[in-house]
């Protein structure tokens, strides 16, 4: 399920926009700032040094197992 995948990319404040977090449907080796982070806030130049701040993380979850605990827990 492409629900149960995703990039998570935590970037932090950069001169004048605020920290931010961005989660996009990609694969794992597209797990990058260039790929996940959309719009980009900052002009062509800085780019580089914004996406070396953030910290991206590919992270897989399993929703049936998800929505298996919930049940139980609500029982």
């Amino acid at each position: 399920n492409s629900e149960d995948v995703r990039c998570k990319c935590i970037c932090p404040p950069y001169k004048e926009n605020s920290g931010h977090i961005y989660n996009k449907n990609v694969s794992q080796k597209d797990c990058d700032c260039l790929h996940v982070v959309e719009p980009m806030p900052v002009p062509g130049p800085d780019v580089e040094a914004y996406c070396l701040r953030c910290e991206c993380k590919y992270e897989e979850r399993s929703s049936v197992t998800i929505k298996v605990n919930s049940v139980i827990l609500l029982a």
